[in-house]
């Protein structure tokens, strides 16, 4: 009984390890970070079109940060709070 014990015990241990790092895929996409990407509005423009043009050839998670970097710099970071003015709008 103790034996079953230590075993499932030592499996327990085992499975709550670190998991090993996945290898990167062997595709040519490159690893610009959103943060990266909405930092240079320059590659950010060439890297939308090709994404529109090409999302195959650049992968579609690729293709997905460059969407959410332009949405980063349309948008903001969203902290800032939403502040209505103080006096109403005469129409």
């Amino acid at each position: 009984m103790k034996k079953i014990i230590l075993l499932l015990l030592a499996a327990t241990l085992v499975a709550c390890g670190k998991p090993e790092p996945t290898q990167p895929s062997s595709s040519s996409e490159p690893t610009e970070t959103v943060e990266s990407l909405a930092a240079n509005p320059e590659r950010l423009k060439a890297l939308r079109q090709q994404c529109k043009t090409d999302r195959a050839k650049l992968g579609e998670e690729f293709c997905n940060r460059v969407a959410e970097a332009t949405n980063r710099r349309f948008l903001g970071d969203g902290k800032t709070p939403y502040t209505p003015p103080k006096e109403l709008p005469k129409f």
